[in-house]
C-alpha cells in the first residue's frame, strides 16, 4: 500500500502483532492513503500514528473489483480446520465401514451406535471421545487406526432416556457400548480413559448408566504405553463405586468375557439375549490357562446363565433389551400421571377355595400392579420367590411374592438370596417394597442343610432389618414361622401396614405339622384309621380356625384383613402415608 492509492471501507491497511496475536487494522469509510509512517519489521509506540487517510477519491477500477469479489465470498464455504473435524467425524459413523455393518447386520446384531440411538431420545445424545482411536501407532499407520478403530471401540455420552414421559433432568443417563465392530469390542488404553471419564461424570452428578458390554475383554494389543500389566487402571474399581448411587444397567448381546464381563456383573441388573455368552475367561484365556479348548458358544450360554441368577432379565433381540432398558429407568425416574388396571374384583377369584391347591401368584402380581407396569428380574433363579418392578396408581416400588409352585413356597437359599439383593436393589434407589406372602416357613432337612440355608435364609432378615424404605406385606394364604415373618422384613410388625386376604392363615409352623408334633400322643392313642385320621382332621380345623386371619386381626397380630377387591386401594394409601428414611448403615452380610 503506497500513498495515493485508494480503499474501501473495511479494508485491511495493517497488522500489527503484539503478544503473539495478530491485530486487523481496517478503514472505517472509503478514502485514500496520504501518508504510511511505519514499514514492516517496525517497533511502534503507544499512541503512534500509522496511516493518514484523506477524502474519498474516484477510487481504481481494480480496487473495487477486488473488493467486490472479497464481499462475493460465500459465507457458507468451509474453512480447512474445520473440513478436517468434519472429515474425522465422518470416518466414526456406520456409514464408513460399509464391510464391517454388513457383516454385524448378517449377524442378526445391531452396530454400537445404533442401540444407543434407539435407547436415546431424538438427538438428544451428547458423544464423548468421539476421536479417540487404538493406542497401536508403534504397529500400525495413523490413517489405519483412524479408520479401522473409530472411538477406540468404545462409543460414550450423554442422553436422554423417556424425556417424553418424566422431562429432560431427570431422563439424563451416561451411555456406554462396546463396539463389537472395532478389534472385538476389547477394552483398549483409550477406552479405559473414556470409561473412567464418563463414570466420573456419573457418580457427580447422580446419572444412571446404560453400558453395553459386548466384547472380549482386554486387549494386548495396544503399544503407546510403558505399562507392564496395567492393573492399575481405575475402571473396574470406578464402575463398581456407582452400586447404590445410582441405577446401573448392563446390556448384552452376542459374546461377553473377561474385563467386559467384570464390568458387566458390577451391574444391578443384567439384560441379555438369547444368543449372549457370557463369562470371566473367553476360549482364548481358557486354552491359555490350560483348562481345554472350547468353542465361544460353549462358554456361560444364556440358558445357564439366566438360571444360575446372571441374567435378570432375558430377551430376544438387542431392540427388546433397549426396550426393557427404557422400562426399567423409568421405574427410577418418577412416578406417572396416567396409569389404567384390571377389574380389582377378579382378585377375590384369584386364589382356589382348596386352602392346599396351588396357584400361579403371577395373576395375583399382576392384579396388584398396573397394566403393564410388571417387570420381572431373575425369572430362571430362586424360583421360591418372585421378584419384579412394578407400578401401584402411577408409583414406583419393588414387589416380592412367595412361590406355591415351587417347593409349596417354602423358601431355599437360592430363594433368600434373590430376595435379599431385590430389596438392597429397591432400598438403594428409594423403591417401596410390597411382599405378597404365600410360604410354610423355611425349607428345612439335611440336604437343605448342606447348601449352607442358615446362612443363605438369615440374610433376608439382616437385609430387612436396614431398610429405609417403606415396606408393606400382605399374607395371601399361609403365613408360617420364620418364613414368613422374613417375607415380611422380620416379623408382622416390621412393615408399615401388615393385612391379610380372608384366605390368610398362620401358625409359628404348618398347621398339619404342628397337629402332627403337639399332639403325637393323642393320636398315638387313636386306634389307626379312621379314627385318627378323624382326630387329626378335627385337630387341624382347631388350629386353622384359632389362626385365621380374622382372629390374627382380633388379636392384633397383623393389622387388617382386607375384601381382595381392595388390594390396589389399600397398598396405595399405604404407601402414600409412608416415607423413605435417611440412609442407614450398611450390615455384615451373612454370607
Amino acid at each position: 500500500m503506497a500513498p495515493g492509492e485508494g480503499v474501501r471501507a473495511g479494508q485491511l491497511l495493517l497488522v500489527l502483532e503484539a503478544m503473539k496475536m495478530e491485530h486487523e487494522i481496517r478503514a472505517e469509510a472509503d478514502g485514500q492513503v496520504l501518508h504510511i509512517t511505519v514499514a514492516t519489521g517496525d517497533t511502534i509506540g503507544e499512541d503512534e500514528l500509522l496511516v493518514t487517510l484523506g477524502a474519498a477519491q474516484a477510487v481504481p477500477a481494480a480496487v473495487v473489483a477486488q473488493a467486490e469479489a472479497t464481499a462475493a465470498t460465500p459465507a457458507s464455504a468451509v474453512r480447512a480446520d474445520l473440513q478436517e473435524v468434519l472429515d474425522r467425524h465422518a470416518l466414526t459413523r456406520d456409514a464408513s465401514r460399509p464391510e464391517a455393518m454388513a457383516k454385524r447386520h448378517a449377524l442378526g446384531l445391531r452396530s454400537a451406535r445404533e442401540n444407543i440411538a434407539n435407547l436415546c431420545d431424538d438427538d438428544s445424545f451428547l458423544e464423548y471421545g468421539a476421536l479417540a482411536y487404538a493406542a497401536q501407532t508403534r504397529r500400525r499407520e495413523l490413517d489405519d487406526l483412524i479408520k479401522n478403530t473409530p472411538a477406540d471401540g468404545l462409543i460414550t455420552g450423554i442422553g436422554s432416556v423417556n424425556g417424553a414421559q418424566f422431562g429432560e433432568e431427570k431422563s439424563r443417563c451416561v451411555l456406554m457400548s462396546y463396539d463389537a465392530t472395532v478389534l472385538a469390542g476389547t477394552q483398549g488404553m483409550r477406552n479405559h480413559e473414556k470409561t473412567d471419564r464418563m463414570l466420573g461424570i456419573a457418580l457427580e452428578q447422580k446419572l444412571p448408566v446404560v453400558l453395553f458390554a459386548e466384547g472380549g475383554g482386554g486387549r494386548p494389543g495396544d503399544t503407546d504405553s510403558a505399562k507392564v500389566a496395567g492393573l492399575h487402571l481405575t475402571t473396574f474399581a470406578n464402575y463398581a463405586r456407582l452400586s447404590g448411587q445410582v441405577p446401573v444397567v448392563g446390556i448384552v448381546a452376542g459374546r461377553c468375557f473377561a474385563g467386559n464381563a467384570a464390568l458387566l456383573g458390577c451391574s444391578d441388573v443384567i439384560i441379555a439375549t438369547r444368543d449372549s455368552n457370557i463369562g470371566m475367561g473367553g476360549p482364548a484365556m481358557i486354552e491359555g490357562g490350560g483348562l481345554g479348548v472350547y468353542t465361544p458358544e460353549q462358554i456361560g450360554p444364556s440358558q445357564v446363565q439366566h438360571a444360575n441368577g446372571v441374567i435378570d432379565v432375558l430377551v430376544d433381540d438387542e431392540a427388546q433389551a433397549v426396550a426393557v432398558a427404557k422400562q426399567y429407568l423409568g421405574y427410577f425416574q418418577g412416578r406417572l400421571s396416567e396409569w389404567s388396571a384390571a377389574d380389582p374384583k377378579q382378585l377375590r377369584d384369584a386364589l382356589p377355595e382348596n386352602r392346599v391347591r396351588a396357584y400361579d401368584v403371577r395373576q395375583v402380581m399382576r392384579g396388584v400392579a398396573d397394566t403393564g407396569s410388571l417387570l420381572e428380574l431373575r425369572a430362571g433363579f430362586g424360583h421360591g420367590i418372585l421378584t419384579a418392578l412394578a407400578r401401584i396408581e402411577g408409583r414406583p416400588v419393588g414387589l416380592m411374592a412367595n412361590n406355591p409352585v415351587h417347593l409349596g413356597g417354602a423358601i431355599d437359599a437360592d430363594a433368600a438370596d434373590k430376595a435379599a439383593r431385590f430389596m438392597q436393589l429397591c432400598n438403594a434407589h428409594g423403591l417401596p417394597i410390597v411382599s405378597l406372602v404365600d410360604t410354610p416357613g423355611f425349607m428345612v432337612g439335611p440336604e437343605i442343610e448342606e447348601k449352607a440355608q442358615v446362612r443363605h435364609v438369615s440374610r433376608m432378615f439382616v437385609t430387612a432389618a436396614h431398610l429405609r424404605v417403606p415396606f408393606l406385606a400382605l399374607v395371601l394364604r399361609k403365613g408360617y414361622g420364620l418364613g414368613a415373618m422374613a417375607m415380611a422384613g422380620g416379623g408382622f410388625h416390621s412393615p408399615a401396614m401388615t393385612a391379610a386376604w380372608p384366605t390368610g392363615e398362620f401358625g409359628g409352623m404348618g398347621l398339619e405339622g404342628a397337629v402332627r408334633l403337639g399332639y403325637r400322643k393323642e393320636l398315638a392313642a387313636a386306634a389307626e384309621g379312621a379314627e385318627r385320621d378323624a382326630l387329626f382332621d378335627k385337630l387341624v380345623a382347631a388350629q386353622y380356625a384359632r389362626g385365621k386371619a380374622i382372629h390374627m386381626a382380633a388379636m392384633l397380630e397383623i393389622d387388617a384383613v382386607i375384601d381382595p377387591a381392595d388390594t390396589r386401594h389399600w397398598l396405595a394409601r399405604g404407601l402414600a402415608s409412608s416415607r423413605v428414611s435417611e440412609r442407614r448403615s450398611a450390615p455384615i452380610d451373612t454370607w
